[in-house]
């Protein structure tokens, strides 16, 4: 890999921890539709780090969620409940995103925020 490659990875994988971090300002203002986008973008940016890494390449939404499903999830190197968060919330994103006269709650987001955390966290072992 080259350095240049290797700084991309590691700028998708701060992208991921600063989504992260926004969708917890977010949650602070009650912003609940926002709150679930910058949780599933904390989850796509270290998908995205992790197949970059692991020299996969992607333009898509949904590429990244059959190859992080097809090489990580479905092999059993990383546990079917992260694949599941992941699918889970790309259809709240794009329902919160797309989705007319509807809004998320905290009974739907803050369980949330602790299974995005550990979905970096467990992402993370594999940034190495």
């Amino acid at each position: 890999m080259t350095e240049t490659h290797d700084e991309y990875i590691k700028y998708r994988f701060k992208r991921a921890e600063e989504s992260f971090d926004e969708a917890l300002i977010m949650i602070e203002n009650k912003r609940w539709n926002t709150a679930i986008n910058r949780l599933y973008y904390a989850c796509f940016y270290a998908v995205i780090a992790l197949l970059l890494k692991n020299k996969f390449d992607t333009r898509s939404h949904d590429g990244a969620r059959i190859i992080f499903s097809d090489k990580f999830i479905k092999t059993g190197i990383i546990d079917k409940k992260f694949g599941k968060l992941f699918s889970k919330l790309f259809d709240y994103r794009q329902k919160g995103d797309y989705g007319d006269l509807f809004e998320f709650d905290d009974k739907i987001v803050l369980p949330l925020v602790d299974q995005v955390r550990d979905f970096i966290s467990e992402v993370n072992k594999f940034m190495a």
